[in-house]
């Protein structure tokens, strides 16, 4: 659903590019690593009829990309911490553009999922 309505955001002259967040990063940042690699994570990014580009961050978040993108809008998760929202408006600001927060999906959480099919 978060990328459906950050397309539809993005307007019909829009453009909707995803980061997909290195192995490494999220290892640092969870304490585990994927059950997708980073090579699968991409591929199945690109598979998504609303993602117009694809490409790969080297950082939990997705300020290094911005600033070499510079998009008009960062589309963040309300799931994400205020600090990094809040980080994300200010380089928005710097850039001219805005940050919107998408409302997070329970059900669609991973971990959510993970626990789901462990117990199916």
């Amino acid at each position: 659903m978060m990328l459906k309505n950050a397309k539809a955001m993005a307007g019909p002259e829009g453009r909707l590019i995803v980061g997909i967040v290195s192995d490494e990063a999220v290892l640092a940042k969870k304490g585990k690593a994927p059950i997708l690699d980073f090579s699968e994570r991409l591929e199945l990014a690109n598979a998504i009829e609303f993602v117009d580009l694809v490409v790969g961050q080297q950082d939990y978040t997705p300020f290094k990309n911005v600033r070499n993108i510079v998009p008009t809008i960062l589309m963040e998760s309300e799931s994400h911490d205020d600090a990094q929202i809040e980080e994300g408006r200010k380089l928005m600001d710097e850039l001219g553009g805005k940050v919107i927060v998408l409302p997070y999906f329970q059900g669609q959480s991973s971990t959510l999922i993970k626990t789901k099919i462990a117990v199916d």
